[in-house]
């Protein structure tokens, strides 16, 4: 099964209230040294989210307007200042494109998991309903694309389509999944990577491609985004036991009522006794849950050190893509690019 061993590493035991956010200012060093292609990314958006269907720039306007850190299109502006790209917009607008990819996804995910908080306010679907979600998140599929198309390259259409193929099955793979305790942590890491990773790979690779840099320094800024992706998401699922709802900016829990298969709750199930291995099935495999039910994981994780297990192989493939930036001569955007893996890590502390 290969489930990762628990670890007594220190800081990797905490509660709500441990948490410091000691790298927090990664990303503000990385907006600070990117602030104009982000600003002009951010216009770009708003004009692109323009419609004269009045609903789709409302809806639209509703999700940009919970926030968020803009980490993907980020990585774009970034990966592109790294390889010196100095030509024009084309990173401005791919950057713009890769958020519209990130935000469809969004609206359809909340929908297929009917949640109903999203960076902590009320998520589009709880809104504006199911099918006005779906359609808008059709909509920025689409204005994603015309953004692809109007680049003009065949390689950034190639790798971002690619991306959100992989999105979807990512998504389908994981409802496949879903309820199945049998689940390897391969299987799960193919998951983490489709619906998570694969947008972080390709929104750090075509900051390469606009700046017509070899291969090599190509797939070094995709392994990048890879390896940051996966510890973004490991980290994502640990704290869906281990945070408060106001850190968390969605329902505690949530992938727990659903049935999600994540590696804390494989930790924990792996590593409990018949007892509760029997708890597991019955909350996650039958779906028969009770109100103290997710008390109860918490308190089997805890025993298992689910949560640091899980945080402990986030920071190992945070220390991988930081290796993935080796080729790449030392320069203020690469440090930062190396603190915000850092700082993925560090959001659960």
């Amino acid at each position: 099964m290969g489930v990762v061993a628990t670890s007594s590493t220190p800081g990797m035991a905490f509660g709500p209230g441990d948490r410091v956010r000691d790298h927090e200012d990664a990303l503000t060093t990385l907006v600070r040294l990117v602030d104009d292609d982000l600003t002009a990314c951010n216009h770009s958006i708003v004009a692109r989210m323009d419609s004269p269907v009045a609903l789709i720039p409302q809806l639209a306007a509703h999700i940009v307007a919970a926030g968020g850190k803009r980490l993907r299109p980020l990585l774009t502006l970034a990966a592109a200042r790294l390889c010196g790209y100095t030509g024009g917009q084309r990173h401005v607008e791919l950057a713009a494109c890769v958020e519209f990819i990130h935000t469809a996804t969004l609206l359809h995910d909340d929908v297929v998991d009917e949640s109903q908080l999203r960076r902590g306010l009320a998520s589009a679907n709880a809104v504006f309903g199911n099918k006005a979600s779906v359609l808008v998140g059709d909509f920025l599929f689409a204005r994603a694309f015309q953004l692809m198309v109007e680049d003009g390259s065949l390689d950034v259409l190639r790798i971002l389509s690619k991306a959100a193929a992989t999105i979807a099955e990512g998504e389908v793979l994981q409802l496949a999944t879903q309820n199945d305790l049998g689940t390897t942590e391969e299987k799960y890491l193919e998951v983490v990577k489709g619906k998570t990773a694969a947008l972080f790979a390709a929104a750090c690779q075509v900051g390469a491609v606009v700046a017509d840099r070899p291969l090599p320094e190509e797939d070094a800024l995709s392994d990048y985004g890879m390896k940051l992706g996966i510890a973004f998401q490991l980290v994502d699922d640990a704290l869906d036991y281990a945070a408060d709802q106001a850190t968390l900016g969605k329902t505690v829990g949530d992938d727990f009522r659903e049935g999600k298969i994540t590696l804390p709750v494989l930790v924990a199930y792996h590593l409990g006794d018949a007892t509760e291995r029997t708890f597991w099935e019955r909350t996650i495999e039958q779906s028969e849950q009770t109100d103290d039910d997710l008390e109860t994981a918490m308190r089997l994780m805890a025993s298992h050190d689910a949560i640091g297990a899980t945080l402990l192989r986030a920071a190992r493939f945070a220390d991988e893509a930081k290796a993935a930036l080796a080729p790449f001569p030392d320069s203020p955007i690469r440090s930062a690019l190396m603190a915000v893996a850092d700082y993925t890590v560090s959001r659960a502390r």
